[in-house]
């Protein structure tokens, strides 16, 4: 008899994505976000289109291009060609986190038109990489006589007087004055993990504003499997419980983070919350 082979869950299948950082699947761990909203999504037949959007573009570009050139004929096909631009009337649309939906739109947000644009930018022999600037989510390309980055919600590339000035409300919200820190700081190489943390915390956001606990609990379910170590995840993931009446799912999270956070800020709010679920769920 042959043995039953059980497929994994949309989470398990997440986590054997980021498991390693050595062998951290970007793109299609990013795909694979959508499949709490949509759990019949085939992730494979994303990877499929945009190997086909590859094919197209490496059609359009010599073997012995400049990788400045390379990067020029990316854009055009990207920006121009394919319309990939930000989704100016419907930012807040959930939507926008989901890389299926980006990519048959050609309207996202700038963290996954850059996931797109880095693949395809990779793919035809460009060194690509995320940039987690304050606020706003850039990408850069790695070109011999330096490096052009540029905002993929808009597909502008952007000096570095550009930069300066988007980065001064920054800032000066975080009591900085100019000069205080280098602005290739805020320019480095983004980690895969902190940009599926990046889509990740964009549909957390919207989730929190709306107070939808379900769909809220299945986004802290990935930051926790995404950032075991991220204490605050477990508390966010504690407390969205807490709000749906799950107080046997609750008990454990926030306990994990007062175990290893117990002298933060909100120590004292989190075990007060603790000691009511508690009692709650005593005097069932």
């Amino acid at each position: 008899m042959l043995p039953r082979y059980t497929a994994p869950t949309p989470l398990e299948y997440f986590a054997s994505l980021v498991h390693s950082d050595a062998e951290f699947a970007l793109l299609e761990a990013a795909a694979s976000i959508a499949q709490d909203e949509y759990p019949e999504l085939d992730v494979q037949q994303l990877l499929y289109d945009m190997d086909s959007l590859q094919a197209r573009l490496q059609r359009r570009i010599a073997a012995d291009a400049p990788s400045l050139q390379r990067l020029q004929v990316l854009n055009q096909f990207f920006f121009g060609d394919l319309g990939f631009a930000g989704n100016i009337n419907h930012y807040d649309d959930p939507e926008n986190s989901y890389l299926h939906t980006v990519l048959h739109t050609r309207r996202g947000i700038p963290v996954t038109l850059g996931l797109l644009w880095m693949e395809l930018a990779q793919g035809v022999g460009l060194q690509a990489r995320g940039v987690a600037f304050p606020g706003h989510f850039m990408v850069k390309a790695l070109l011999p006589k330096g490096q052009v980055v540029i905002d993929p919600f808009t597909g502008q590339s952007l000096s570095r007087e550009d930069l300066s000035e988007r980065l001064a409300p920054y800032q000066r919200s975080s009591g900085l004055s100019d000069g205080d820190v280098s602005l290739g700081l805020y320019l480095q190489a983004a980690k895969p993990r902190e940009i599926i943390a990046r889509v990740l915390r964009n549909l957390k956001e919207l989730y929190q504003a709306q107070q939808d606990w379900p769909r809220l609990i299945a986004v802290q379910n990935r930051l926790v499997v995404l950032l075991p170590l991220a204490w605050s995840e477990w508390r966010d993931r504690g407390l969205a419980h807490a709000e749906s009446g799950h107080a046997d799912q609750a008990i454990p999270d926030l306990e994990m983070y007062l175990a290893h956070a117990p002298t933060s800020q909100d120590a004292h709010a989190v075990r007060a919350r603790l000691q009511a679920l508690r009692r709650a769920r005593g005097s069932l």
